[in-house]
């Protein structure tokens, strides 16, 4: 069994978004857990990418920005009101 180095490349991207999963989970602070949201979301549009699967890789960076745009959003006027 042969592997391309696409292959090894999607290996290393899938073991990134594991690491950004687990570090979500576990980040205390909501925006850094927020930040790395956001580059679970780039990553796994260059993996859709790298599938040559362009519209879905389009329709994650889209989506991953806008996600990450809105949550953004939310804890600095949440923030805000606290203080």
């Amino acid at each position: 069994m042969d592997f391309l180095a696409v292959d090894y490349q999607i290996m290393v991207l899938l073991l990134i978004l594991v690491a950004a999963s687990l570090a979500m989970y576990f980040i205390k602070d909501i925006l850094h857990a927020i930040i790395v949201f956001g580059a679970y979301s780039l990553t796994m549009a260059l993996i859709w990418l790298l599938m040559n699967t362009p519209d879905l890789a389009i329709t994650e960076a889209a989506a991953g920005i806008c996600m990450t745009v809105l949550m953004m959003v939310v804890v600095f006027r949440t923030n805000r009101k606290e203080e």
